[in-house]
């Protein structure tokens, strides 16, 4: 079903993702994705992707660009994660991606996270990730572990489907 429907996302969003690519190259010239080592099925790391939202010289996160920030707000970055789930290494709910040295803040709860793919999206993302302290984050994530259902991630999905699009109900209009 993730293949499914990523592969239909990323058909329907296509002329939105070659758009965004052609914009974040032309920003600055720089690459198009960044790709963030995380740990995913069975412990195996993979590259996560994302459109690049900083500048193509940046070292750290402070040095956002003006079409990251809307990249960012938008959540719009995160799509290319879709090629994530067509590749295997993610679903599209499920527990956060996280870093190896994330892991072991998920305590005894570290192997039940390696047994599934991290999601696109998950509860924590659709119950406000940045509203949301790391540790209730983790807890969250523990929930969704503990309580998985195929509704449930029915009910993340239209949460986060919701989310955007109210979020993108708020971003400011562009006068051209």
């Amino acid at each position: 079903m993730d293949i499914i429907i990523a592969a239909s996302f990323l058909f329907f969003l296509s002329p939105l993702l070659l758009s965004a690519a052609v914009i974040v190259t032309l920003s600055d010239w720089g690459p198009v994705f960044n790709s963030h080592r995380r740990i995913g099925y069975k412990g195996k790391e993979f590259g996560c992707l994302r459109f690049r939202t900083t500048g193509s010289d940046a070292t750290t996160d402070a040095h956002v660009t003006v079409v990251g920030d809307i990249l960012r707000r938008s959540s719009l970055d995160k799509l290319p994660q879709l090629i994530n789930v067509l590749l295997g290494q993610m679903s599209l709910v499920g527990p956060r991606a996280i870093t190896k040295e994330e892991l072991p803040h998920y305590g005894e709860h570290a192997y039940a996270y390696m047994a599934v793919r991290p999601g696109l999206t998950g509860h924590w993302q659709a119950s406000g990730h940045n509203d949301v302290s790391y540790r209730n984050g983790i807890s969250l994530d523990v929930e969704y572990l503990s309580k998985w259902t195929l509704r449930l991630d029915f009910l993340i999905m239209a949460k986060t489907l919701s989310a955007l699009l109210s979020r993108h109900a708020l971003l400011p209009k562009v006068d051209s």
